[in-house]
């Protein structure tokens, strides 16, 4: 009998083992399995014209946007101040200020004393992946309506992103496939084209979107002698990479700000996925709203296309080993990745896990392997 256990024991440790490898070694094309998945089915964005505003505890406007948001979601500014929303009734929401983000801080500051590369260099053969998950997305004042089914006015923003990042030295590879209709399922559809570029080993993956918001003044600003709609990045929390994935907008949006002063506007953090379990380096991009003049949001995606390749560590060398943390490029592989300890952690309590099934079964039972570690301390108790 006691064998009989003990081999049982060996098999689901060794079971255990052969999970956590396969975990970490599956295409990162392949959908990562999370609890939350089976609760956030929809899609969490609204139809164009429909918002939700959140405001800080002294009723103060802190953002708007065209999606549902939920508690716990959280909104990064562009100049570093950091709420998690606690209230939603119907289209409102309350956050509460959760003080300056330090990471922001960091990045605005170092990023401050960088000189922009003169020159642009292809590096290597990786290349970007830029796609549209909502495809029909448009911007009413230049294409006459908000939606036009598989033919949206967002595709050309798209170009203009790629377009400016080939200049910049970068391979692209541009994905069109359209995704409508405009529905719960885009995300699902999208996927597959994801996949697709996925297999192509790409080193970061942009959505590209436009935002639902009616007013277009709440993107507008005057960028470097001319009129720009903003960007937004949206980073679904409910994703293994989302530690990583937020680093990634954080040091984006602080190096984009560096360079054209405030093109990115804030990091929304929200509930959902959006396909950024891909990779880490995958982001949502909301180029403007739907009121917003085509021609401002293909000049806010222009700016923030020059920024992608500093961040990403193709146009600049690479920075040596030792070198702060902050100054290297999102893909230095001597630049600690962040979530490593997390995932360390989460590792090395499944291994302890899977030791104390062993024990229980080897021993027959809770009482008697408690009994069986207490003499094994005793025994080996320093006198």
């Amino acid at each position: 009998m006691n064998k009989n256990k003990t081999i049982l024991g060996v098999i689901l440790i060794t079971m255990s083992i052969i999970f956590l490898f396969g975990v970490h070694n599956l295409p990162s094309y392949l959908p990562a399995w999370n609890p939350a998945d089976v609760f956030s089915k929809f899609d969490n964005e609204l139809q164009a014209g429909q918002y939700c505003t959140v405001r800080d505890e002294k009723g103060g406007l802190v953002t708007k946007i065209s999606r549902r948001v939920n508690v716990g979601d959280e909104v990064f500014t562009a100049d570093g101040c950091h709420y998690r929303i606690t209230k939603v009734k119907g289209n409102q929401a309350w956050a509460s200020f959760k003080g300056p983000d330090e990471a922001i801080l960091g990045y605005n500051e170092s990023y401050s004393h960088l000189e922009a590369p003169v020159a642009a260099v292809t590096w290597k053969k990786q290349s970007i992946g830029v796609y549209h998950t909502h495809s029909d997305e448009s911007y009413l004042p230049s294409d006459g309506a908000s939606s036009i089914a598989f033919r949206g006015g967002i595709y050309q923003i798209g170009e203009v992103m790629v377009k400016r990042l080939k200049e910049r030295g970068v391979k692209i590879n541009y994905d069109r496939t359209p995704h409508d209709p405009h529905d719960n399922n885009a995300y699902y559809r999208s996927r597959r084209t994801a996949a697709q570029l996925m297999k192509n080993n790409p080193i970061a993956l942009f959505d590209v979107h436009r935002d639902g918001i009616p007013d277009p003044t709440f993107y507008g600003r005057s960028i470097a002698h001319k009129y720009v709609a903003q960007v937004r990045f949206v980073i679904g929390r409910e994703n293994p990479h989302y530690t990583a994935n937020l680093d990634f907008a954080k040091r984006l949006m602080a190096y984009a700000n560096k360079v054209y002063k405030p093109v990115v506007k804030e990091i929304y953090f929200s509930s959902g996925n959006f396909n950024q379990d891909l990779m880490p380096t995958a982001i949502l991009v909301e180029a403007g709203t739907y009121t917003n003049v085509k021609t401002d949001a293909a000049q806010g995606i222009s700016m923030l296309a020059e920024a992608v390749p500093v961040i990403l560590g193709l146009t600049v060398p690479r920075t040596q080993p030792g070198a702060p943390e902050n100054l290297k490029p999102i893909t230095d592989t001597t630049s600690r990745t962040p979530g490593t300890w997390k995932a360390l952690a989460w590792i090395v309590g499944l291994t302890f896990l899977a030791g104390g099934v062993f024990l229980i079964i080897s021993a027959g039972g809770w009482d008697k392997a408690k009994k069986r570690l207490t003499d094994l301390l005793e025994r080996n108790k320093v006198r």
